[in-house]
Protein backbone atom coordinates (compact mmCIF):
# COMPACT_ATOMS: atom_id res chain seq x y z
CA UNK A 1 0.00 0.00 0.00
CA UNK A 2 1.34 3.30 -0.88
CA UNK A 3 0.33 6.54 0.09
CA UNK A 4 0.80 10.39 -1.63
CA UNK A 5 -0.72 14.16 -1.80
CA UNK A 6 -2.64 15.46 -3.83
CA UNK A 7 -1.86 19.52 -3.66
CA UNK A 8 -4.04 21.69 -5.24
CA UNK A 9 -2.85 25.30 -6.39
CA UNK A 10 -5.66 27.63 -5.68
CA UNK A 11 -5.09 30.20 -3.07
CA UNK A 12 -1.36 29.36 -1.91
CA UNK A 13 1.85 31.25 -3.19
CA UNK A 14 4.99 29.18 -4.41
CA UNK A 15 6.29 30.13 -1.15
CA UNK A 16 3.83 27.80 0.36
CA UNK A 17 4.18 25.58 -1.76
CA UNK A 18 7.79 24.62 -1.91
CA UNK A 19 8.08 23.75 2.03
CA UNK A 20 4.39 21.88 1.83
CA UNK A 21 6.42 19.86 -0.51
CA UNK A 22 9.61 19.34 1.00
CA UNK A 23 7.34 18.34 4.47
CA UNK A 24 5.17 15.54 2.41
CA UNK A 25 8.30 13.84 1.08
CA UNK A 26 10.14 14.32 4.42
CA UNK A 27 6.74 12.50 6.00
CA UNK A 28 7.36 8.97 4.38
CA UNK A 29 4.39 9.77 1.49
CA UNK A 30 5.27 8.00 -1.66
CA UNK A 31 3.63 10.37 -4.15
CA UNK A 32 2.65 14.10 -4.76
CA UNK A 33 0.80 15.41 -7.38
CA UNK A 34 -0.66 18.40 -8.73
CA UNK A 35 -4.27 19.21 -10.08
CA UNK A 36 -4.69 20.99 -13.55
CA UNK A 37 -7.50 24.19 -13.31
CA UNK A 38 -7.32 27.86 -14.08
CA UNK A 39 -9.51 28.81 -11.60
CA UNK A 40 -10.65 27.72 -8.69
CA UNK A 41 -12.57 24.03 -7.56
CA UNK A 42 -16.15 26.67 -6.45
CA UNK A 43 -17.01 27.15 -10.11
CA UNK A 44 -17.53 30.90 -9.50
CA UNK A 45 -16.78 33.16 -12.76
CA UNK A 46 -14.56 35.08 -9.95
CA UNK A 47 -12.80 32.88 -8.22
CA UNK A 48 -9.32 32.80 -10.27
CA UNK A 49 -6.71 32.55 -8.06
CA UNK A 50 -4.65 29.07 -9.43
CA UNK A 51 -1.21 28.46 -10.03
CA UNK A 52 -0.92 26.75 -13.83
CA UNK A 53 -0.44 23.60 -13.70
CA UNK A 54 2.45 22.46 -15.70
CA UNK A 55 4.94 25.15 -14.19
CA UNK A 56 4.12 23.83 -10.73
CA UNK A 57 4.42 20.22 -11.77
CA UNK A 58 8.00 20.98 -13.11
CA UNK A 59 8.57 22.51 -9.85
CA UNK A 60 7.59 20.22 -7.81
CA UNK A 61 10.23 17.75 -9.32
CA UNK A 62 12.62 20.44 -8.74
CA UNK A 63 11.71 20.93 -5.15
CA UNK A 64 11.78 16.97 -4.21
CA UNK A 65 14.13 13.84 -4.73
CA UNK A 66 12.22 10.70 -3.81
CA UNK A 67 8.46 10.94 -4.69
CA UNK A 68 6.87 10.35 -7.63
CA UNK A 69 5.48 13.76 -9.15
CA UNK A 70 1.57 13.44 -11.09
CA UNK A 71 -0.58 15.32 -12.69
CA UNK A 72 -4.64 14.36 -11.27
CA UNK A 73 -5.34 14.85 -14.20
CA UNK A 74 -3.94 17.23 -17.10
CA UNK A 75 -7.33 18.27 -19.45
CA UNK A 76 -7.10 17.36 -22.80
CA UNK A 77 -8.77 20.53 -24.21
CA UNK A 78 -5.98 23.22 -22.62
CA UNK A 79 -3.20 21.61 -24.54
CA UNK A 80 -2.49 19.54 -27.58
CA UNK A 81 -1.25 15.78 -26.26
CA UNK A 82 2.14 16.35 -28.49
CA UNK A 83 3.06 19.53 -26.35
CA UNK A 84 1.66 18.02 -23.30
CA UNK A 85 4.03 14.69 -24.06
CA UNK A 86 7.03 17.26 -24.61
CA UNK A 87 6.47 19.30 -21.33
CA UNK A 88 6.14 16.01 -19.29
CA UNK A 89 9.57 14.54 -20.91
CA UNK A 90 11.37 17.61 -19.65
CA UNK A 91 9.54 17.26 -16.33
CA UNK A 92 10.70 13.41 -16.62
CA UNK A 93 14.40 14.85 -16.78
CA UNK A 94 13.73 17.40 -13.79
CA UNK A 95 12.72 14.74 -11.58
CA UNK A 96 15.64 12.55 -12.69
CA UNK A 97 12.98 10.06 -13.85
CA UNK A 98 10.17 10.36 -11.56
CA UNK A 99 7.15 11.56 -13.49
CA UNK A 100 3.62 10.60 -14.08
CA UNK A 101 0.98 11.52 -16.57
CA UNK A 102 -2.40 11.96 -15.74
CA UNK A 103 -5.69 12.61 -18.10
CA UNK A 104 -8.92 13.50 -17.83
CA UNK A 105 -11.78 14.57 -20.39
CA UNK A 106 -12.12 17.69 -18.49
CA UNK A 107 -15.32 19.44 -16.90
CA UNK A 108 -14.61 22.96 -15.44
CA UNK A 109 -16.54 24.94 -17.81
CA UNK A 110 -16.16 28.38 -16.01
CA UNK A 111 -12.09 27.81 -17.24
CA UNK A 112 -13.09 27.22 -20.84
CA UNK A 113 -15.75 30.01 -21.44
CA UNK A 114 -13.18 32.99 -19.75
CA UNK A 115 -9.72 31.84 -21.60
CA UNK A 116 -11.90 31.36 -24.87
CA UNK A 117 -11.39 27.78 -24.91
CA UNK A 118 -14.07 25.82 -26.95
CA UNK A 119 -15.90 23.38 -24.61
CA UNK A 120 -18.28 20.70 -26.45
CA UNK A 121 -20.37 18.17 -24.98
CA UNK A 122 -18.71 15.16 -23.19
CA UNK A 123 -19.01 12.31 -26.45
CA UNK A 124 -16.68 15.38 -28.13
CA UNK A 125 -14.79 15.05 -24.66
CA UNK A 126 -14.51 12.08 -24.39
CA UNK A 127 -13.10 11.27 -28.14
CA UNK A 128 -10.44 14.00 -27.45
CA UNK A 129 -9.69 12.17 -24.36
CA UNK A 130 -9.38 8.98 -25.95
CA UNK A 131 -7.25 9.98 -28.76
CA UNK A 132 -5.06 12.24 -26.46
CA UNK A 133 -4.12 9.08 -24.79
CA UNK A 134 -2.92 7.34 -27.50
CA UNK A 135 -0.84 10.13 -28.66
CA UNK A 136 0.90 10.89 -25.83
CA UNK A 137 1.46 6.85 -24.79
CA UNK A 138 3.16 6.95 -28.39
CA UNK A 139 4.84 9.87 -27.45
CA UNK A 140 6.12 8.77 -24.59
CA UNK A 141 6.94 5.09 -25.43
CA UNK A 142 7.95 4.83 -28.72
CA UNK A 143 10.95 6.30 -30.56
CA UNK A 144 8.56 7.78 -33.48
CA UNK A 145 4.54 8.31 -33.75
CA UNK A 146 1.77 8.43 -36.38
CA UNK A 147 -1.31 8.78 -35.83
CA UNK A 148 -4.44 9.88 -37.61
CA UNK A 149 -7.22 10.42 -35.78
CA UNK A 150 -10.43 12.98 -35.97
CA UNK A 151 -9.05 15.82 -33.44
CA UNK A 152 -5.39 15.06 -33.65
CA UNK A 153 -3.08 14.01 -36.00
CA UNK A 154 1.02 13.36 -35.96
CA UNK A 155 3.10 12.15 -38.66
CA UNK A 156 7.00 10.34 -38.45
CA UNK A 157 6.92 12.74 -34.96
CA UNK A 158 9.69 12.48 -32.53
CA UNK A 159 10.14 13.19 -28.40
CA UNK A 160 13.66 13.62 -28.30
CA UNK A 161 15.41 13.59 -26.01
CA UNK A 162 13.61 10.51 -25.03
CA UNK A 163 12.08 10.37 -21.34
CA UNK A 164 14.57 8.94 -18.69
CA UNK A 165 12.02 6.35 -17.84
CA UNK A 166 11.47 3.86 -20.77
CA UNK A 167 7.55 4.02 -19.89
CA UNK A 168 6.47 7.33 -18.22
CA UNK A 169 3.00 5.93 -16.40
CA UNK A 170 0.12 7.19 -18.03
CA UNK A 171 -2.83 7.59 -15.53
CA UNK A 172 -6.82 8.53 -16.62
CA UNK A 173 -8.73 10.10 -13.82
CA UNK A 174 -12.40 10.09 -13.54
CA UNK A 175 -15.12 7.51 -12.70
CA UNK A 176 -17.28 7.56 -16.21
CA UNK A 177 -18.14 4.12 -16.28
CA UNK A 178 -18.75 3.36 -20.25
CA UNK A 179 -16.01 5.49 -21.71
CA UNK A 180 -13.47 6.67 -19.25
CA UNK A 181 -13.24 3.14 -17.18
CA UNK A 182 -13.15 2.06 -21.12
CA UNK A 183 -10.02 4.13 -22.25
CA UNK A 184 -8.81 3.59 -19.06
CA UNK A 185 -8.74 0.21 -19.70
CA UNK A 186 -7.18 0.17 -23.29
CA UNK A 187 -4.59 2.82 -22.47
CA UNK A 188 -3.41 3.62 -19.39
CA UNK A 189 -1.18 2.31 -16.64
CA UNK A 190 -3.30 3.88 -13.43
CA UNK A 191 -7.06 5.34 -12.96
CA UNK A 192 -6.98 7.40 -9.98
CA UNK A 193 -11.06 8.50 -8.87
CA UNK A 194 -11.86 11.03 -6.49
CA UNK A 195 -14.39 11.36 -3.04
CA UNK A 196 -15.90 8.26 -3.10
CA UNK A 197 -16.22 5.93 -0.88
CA UNK A 198 -14.83 2.41 -0.42
CA UNK A 199 -18.27 1.02 -1.90
CA UNK A 200 -18.20 3.50 -4.99
CA UNK A 201 -14.38 2.75 -5.44
CA UNK A 202 -15.26 -1.30 -5.28
CA UNK A 203 -18.07 -0.98 -7.95
CA UNK A 204 -15.98 1.37 -10.14
CA UNK A 205 -13.17 -0.79 -9.72
CA UNK A 206 -14.98 -3.87 -10.30
CA UNK A 207 -16.09 -2.22 -13.98
CA UNK A 208 -12.72 -1.20 -14.77
CA UNK A 209 -12.14 -5.18 -14.42
CA UNK A 210 -14.41 -5.68 -17.08
CA UNK A 211 -13.83 -3.61 -19.28
CA UNK A 212 -9.82 -4.71 -19.43
CA UNK A 213 -11.40 -8.21 -19.00
CA UNK A 214 -12.81 -7.58 -22.61
CA UNK A 215 -10.34 -6.32 -24.48
CA UNK A 216 -8.17 -9.63 -23.05
CA UNK A 217 -6.08 -6.95 -21.03
CA UNK A 218 -4.95 -7.83 -17.17
CA UNK A 219 -7.24 -6.22 -15.08
CA UNK A 220 -3.57 -6.12 -12.44
CA UNK A 221 -1.86 -4.26 -15.43
CA UNK A 222 -3.96 -1.04 -14.25
CA UNK A 223 -2.91 0.31 -10.73
CA UNK A 224 -5.86 1.64 -9.06
CA UNK A 225 -6.00 4.43 -6.81
CA UNK A 226 -8.19 7.11 -4.99
CA UNK A 227 -8.02 11.02 -3.93
CA UNK A 228 -9.51 11.24 -0.59
CA UNK A 229 -10.28 14.57 2.05
CA UNK A 230 -8.29 14.26 5.17
CA UNK A 231 -10.21 16.12 7.98
CA UNK A 232 -10.02 14.71 11.78
CA UNK A 233 -13.16 17.00 12.99
CA UNK A 234 -16.19 18.66 11.36
CA UNK A 235 -14.64 21.65 11.47
CA UNK A 236 -11.74 20.51 9.78
CA UNK A 237 -14.29 19.25 7.04
CA UNK A 238 -16.16 22.57 6.42
CA UNK A 239 -13.52 25.13 6.82
CA UNK A 240 -11.54 22.95 3.59
CA UNK A 241 -14.62 22.41 1.74
CA UNK A 242 -17.52 25.05 2.55
CA UNK A 243 -20.64 24.82 0.26
CA UNK A 244 -18.91 20.81 -0.71
CA UNK A 245 -18.26 19.36 2.42
CA UNK A 246 -21.40 17.34 1.67
CA UNK A 247 -21.10 16.33 -1.35
CA UNK A 248 -17.34 15.26 -0.64
CA UNK A 249 -18.36 13.43 2.47
CA UNK A 250 -17.70 9.92 1.48
CA UNK A 251 -14.66 10.13 0.54
CA UNK A 252 -13.18 11.94 3.20
CA UNK A 253 -11.29 10.67 6.21
CA UNK A 254 -12.57 11.69 9.28
CA UNK A 255 -12.67 10.62 13.34
CA UNK A 256 -10.09 9.42 15.97
CA UNK A 257 -7.14 7.34 14.57
CA UNK A 258 -8.57 4.13 15.00
CA UNK A 259 -11.62 5.54 12.69
CA UNK A 260 -9.19 6.36 9.27
CA UNK A 261 -7.16 3.41 10.11
CA UNK A 262 -10.24 1.59 9.53
CA UNK A 263 -11.44 3.53 6.77
CA UNK A 264 -8.17 2.86 4.90
CA UNK A 265 -8.43 -0.57 5.20
CA UNK A 266 -11.56 -0.29 3.59
CA UNK A 267 -10.00 1.31 0.59
CA UNK A 268 -7.85 -1.41 0.53
CA UNK A 269 -10.44 -4.31 0.75
CA UNK A 270 -12.22 -2.27 -1.97
CA UNK A 271 -9.03 -2.96 -4.54
CA UNK A 272 -7.27 0.87 -3.57
CA UNK A 273 -3.48 0.59 -4.12
CA UNK A 274 -2.52 3.62 -3.52
CA UNK A 275 -4.71 6.55 -1.12
CA UNK A 276 -3.65 10.38 -1.78
CA UNK A 277 -4.81 12.73 0.56
CA UNK A 278 -6.57 15.39 -1.03
CA UNK A 279 -5.56 18.83 -0.04
CA UNK A 280 -6.46 22.66 -0.65
CA UNK A 281 -4.97 25.80 0.92
CA UNK A 282 -4.02 26.82 3.60
CA UNK A 283 -2.56 23.70 3.78
CA UNK A 284 -3.19 22.12 7.36
CA UNK A 285 0.30 20.08 7.75
CA UNK A 286 0.01 19.29 11.35
CA UNK A 287 -2.90 17.01 9.52
CA UNK A 288 -0.74 15.44 7.27
CA UNK A 289 1.97 14.93 9.92
CA UNK A 290 -0.59 13.22 12.16
CA UNK A 291 -1.57 11.18 9.31
CA UNK A 292 1.98 9.73 8.78
CA UNK A 293 2.28 9.03 12.32
CA UNK A 294 -0.91 6.95 12.62
CA UNK A 295 0.29 5.54 9.89
CA UNK A 296 3.84 5.17 10.60
CA UNK A 297 4.86 6.42 6.99
CA UNK A 298 8.25 7.60 8.18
Amino acid sequence: MRFGVHTGLQHTTYNDLRPAWRKIEDLGFDWISIWDHFYGATGKPDDAACFEAVAMHAALAAETSRVRVGSLVYSVGYRHPSVLAKMITAIDHISGGRADMGLGAGWAQVEYEAYGIPFPGVKTRMDQLEEAAQCVRALLHDDVTNFSGEWFNLTNARNEPRPIQKKIPIWVGGGGEKRTLNITAKYADGWNVPFVSPEGFAHKSSVLTAHCESIGRDPKEVKRTVNVGIAWTEESLHSQFGMLAEGVRPGVLTGNDEQVIDRIGQYVAAGAEQINLALRAPFDMDSVERFSKTLKLA
